[in-house]
């Protein structure tokens, strides 16, 4: 079997090794991002799946187009004969006439249970939302978002200890399984494709930084624990603190637990001081701040007794705050679609 890979991701990556090492699978192809900027200082840097790709000694049929369907990179996909597409958090949108190139169509592996959660960020946002079970999907693409028939899935639970990483280990491995078992099914025409019911269908955006920004009085304790687990590392939740004689400072929440708040205080107000860190009022409940890191500082565990020994004016009724200054965005750490 002929196959052109597209995928940019570190999800991508390991998928491409999986086919790489595959019998019956010859990869006449790979088509990732351009090199871009990336880090403090803005350097030139190639995707997870292009390192992986050379690593595979690759690199001699990898190409990255700016534009998956200008003309001549339809033209060079198309000279390459593949009999099947798989695409894996690659980050364009394939157009119909690449779609129909492939004699046995262009596959999708999608770490949701479609048609829940189409778009970029699924991993995350199944965290975030509450989500008691997610999956990965196989589908057949359409020229919508995620939108093509579904031809197989798998399922996991979402533990209450689950993270972005943790999940997304747990859903590489199921995607590998999946694309190696729906393959020999497509060539030999043994599958079921079921439409999506679009009806149903729900979204998982691209993150922003601001989607990190915690707000006491509208989240709940088990919202933003939540948002914690799945915003890890990027955006990260993020709230701001007062420094007696300085300007307002940015305070990372990087792991916490919701707990029995106090409902005689407002959203925002300290309830408590533990050993293992401040307990703050949300909208419903109260969150520990179990790991915090203070603007200026480098994580480290158990930072959030040490935030509470280097603020002592933080005592039960004093304020956090989410009106912060905006940070400078970021480029989208999600795994791209």
């Amino acid at each position: 079997m002929r196959v052109v890979f597209a995928g940019s991701a570190d999800v991508s990556a390991q998928l491409l090794e999986a086919l790489y090492l595959a019998p019956g699978v010859e990869i006449v192809g790979v088509v990732t991002q351009p090199d871009r900027p990336s880090g403090r200082h803005q350097r030139f840097t190639p995707c997870p799946c292009k390192v992986r790709a050379t690593g595979l000694g690759l690199d001699a049929v990898t190409v990255t187009p700016e534009k998956i369907n200008a003309p001549e990179s339809i033209a060079h996909i198309a000279s390459l004969k593949p009999d099947i597409m798989v695409v894996v958090a690659y980050g364009q949108f394939l157009g119909k006439k690449l779609l129909d190139l492939p004699p046995l169509g262009c596959v999708n592996i999608h770490y949701s249970l479609l048609p829940l959660l189409r778009g970029a960020a699924p991993v995350q946002w199944a965290l975030a939302n509450g989500f008691e079970r997610t999956g990965v999907t196989a589908m057949l693409m359409d020229e919508g978002m995620d939108s093509g028939d579904v031809i197989d899935t798998f399922e996991t639970q979402i533990t209450a200890a689950d993270t972005t990483a943790t999940l997304f280990k747990r859903l590489n491995k199921m995607g590998v399984s999946l694309l190696l078992r729906v393959l020999p099914s497509l060539v030999l025409g043994m599958y079921r494709r079921v439409p999506q019911d679009h009806a149903a269908a729900t979204f998982a955006p691209k993150l922003k930084k601001t989607d990190g920004r915690v707000d006491w009085a509208a989240q709940t304790a088990a919202d933003i624990e939540r948002r914690v687990r799945a915003f890890n590392p990027w955006p990260g939740c993020f709230t701001t603190y007062d420094t007696p004689g300085f300007r307002p400072r940015l305070l990372k929440i990087t792991e916490a637990r919701a707990v029995e708040g106090s409902p005689g205080l407002q959203p925002g107000q300290i309830c408590a001081r533990l050993p293992e860190g401040l307990v703050v009022q949300c909208a419903e409940g109260g969150l520990l701040l179990l790991d915090v890191i203070p603007e200026a500082h480098h994580a480290t565990k158990g930072r959030g007794a040490d935030f509470l020994h280097a603020n002592p004016h933080f005592i039960p009724g004093a304020w956090l705050t989410s009106e912060c200054e905006e940070e400078p965005d970021e480029p989208d750490k999600a795994e791209p679609k």
